[in-house]
């Protein structure tokens, strides 16, 4: 690049101290960053491509810009997983911005991704009106409610462990055997035909959330976990919770936050919100970003207990491979067919292309074809539309995409859309 700048992987994990020491500058951590903490973080430079995923801009010695992506599976409409690129740790240095060097690492990163044969890329957008110059949509937002258990009128006198009401019972599990038996019930969990927009967990997740990894001055105070099981003692979800412990003229004013509950039944899932909301001297609970449509408001006797704090856009994706893509998931309709025009300024998922669907349970098919389109759209609208949550009539309303033949976008709409809102329960 001009100006003595320069692009480049990871050469060796030596490289990997400056690197860190942008990325915390980026995100203002401080200027520097303690030996120990790049011993931490820096576990997993061995593994294959690690350093090939990892770029660096240099202005000399100097990291003044970073990027990284890591290998992920995303969850569609239908259950299916699709090998996705997620991007994090984007950063660039106060001083060297408006230089093109997002622009960069960004194409390189999606070179790489298309290369390998990643179906998309995904990331968590900290600044709306970066990524969508890049082709990324939002295709999935999340939700954050406050609960005044008092005014939710459940009948909160619990009975124990076994007072779930289904033959399945709570019960509260120490970090170690958290984090030993619920990886296999989240990958159950995530690959639920209603769970598109869930992504993997790997190792390192579980031990960073139970405290077996700790960073330096991650301010980690250890939560507590408890798991359903089943009446024939299956766990079949979990739920990670910790309390600020506040009192006020001797009286309980606790507000309990949930960092973490999933479930793989729908019994489970309500067993798990009643136990939450019938802790002893909590005033509140904090529900952590979840689904816009999770199934807690309609649990309370009283929905207005649950107050919106927080509305967000959360997962964003970028089509790399539609055929893939679109093969991936189920429909709404069975038999139907609808031509798709995609414009990509990158070129990455140009086409025009055929999608005949197969219904709920049938395979779809897509294919490129020289037909007259139906839907004429941006490759960042069909991110949009892709798990589900975007109405094409909406977008078609807006000027964002457009139909071709008579009730071609309502045709869209109906075959997009999913019973389920997406959702990642996830930051990465």
């Amino acid at each position: 690049m001009a100006n003595g700048l320069q692009i480049r992987t990871l050469a060796t994990p030596d490289d990997f101290p400056e690197w860190l020491r942008a990325v915390a500058t980026g995100f203002y951590r401080g200027p520097a960053v303690s030996p120990e903490e790049v011993a931490v973080r820096g576990q997993g430079l061995d593994t294959p491509d690690a350093l090939d995923r990892t770029q660096g801009a240099y202005d000399g010695a100097r990291c003044v810009g970073t990027f990284r992506t890591t290998p992920q599976e995303l969850t569609v409409p239908g259950g299916s997983v699709l090998p996705a690129c997620a991007v994090t740790a984007v950063t660039v240095s106060p001083t060297h911005r408006r230089r093109g060097l997002l622009t960069a690492m960004t194409a390189n990163a999606l070179d790489a991704a298309k290369e390998r044969g990643d179906a998309c890329a995904s990331l968590i957008a900290a600044e709306y009106p970066i990524y969508g110059r890049y082709g990324f949509g939002p295709a999935a937002e999340a939700t954050e409610w406050e609960v005044h258990v008092a005014r939710t009128g459940l009948d909160r006198r619990y009975a124990g462990p076994a007072d779930a009401g289904d033959g399945g019972r709570v019960d509260l599990e120490d970090a170690a055997g958290f984090r030993a038996s619920m990886p296999a019930v989240h990958a159950r969990f995530r690959t639920g035909a209603h769970r598109q927009g869930a992504i993997d967990r790997n190792e390192k997740w579980w031990r960073v959330a139970t405290g077996e990894l700790r960073y330096p001055d991650d301010g980690f105070t250890a939560p507590f976990h408890a798991v359903y099981r089943d009446a024939e003692g299956h766990p079949q979800g979990g739920v990670t919770y910790a309390s600020d412990n506040v009192w006020q003229a001797k009286q309980p004013e606790q507000t309990l936050t949930v960092q973490d509950l999933f479930a793989t039944t729908a019994a489970a899932e309500a067993a798990l919100w009643r136990y939450v909301l019938a802790m002893d001297w909590v005033q509140r609970v904090r529900t952590g970003l979840r689904a816009p449509d999770d199934v807690l408001r309609l649990l309370l006797p009283d929905p207005r207990a649950a107050r919106t704090v927080s509305h967000t856009d959360w997962l964003w994706i970028r089509p790399l491979d539609v055929p893939r893509m679109l093969t991936a998931r189920t429909y709404a309709g069975a038999g139907a067919s609808l031509v798709l025009d995609v414009r990509d300024k990158d070129g990455y998922a140009a086409g025009r292309f055929r999608l005949e669907t197969g219904g709920p349970r049938g395979a779809a098919r897509c294919t490129a074809t020289r037909e007259e389109p139906d839907l004429t759209l941006d490759v960042a609208q069909l991110a949009a539309l892709y798990l589900g949550d975007e109405s094409a009539v909406r977008l078609a309303a807006l000027g964002l995409l457009a139909g071709h033949r008579e009730g071609a976008v309502e045709r869209a709409d109906a075959l997009f859309r999913t019973a389920r809102r997406p959702w990642c329960p996830d930051m990465f």
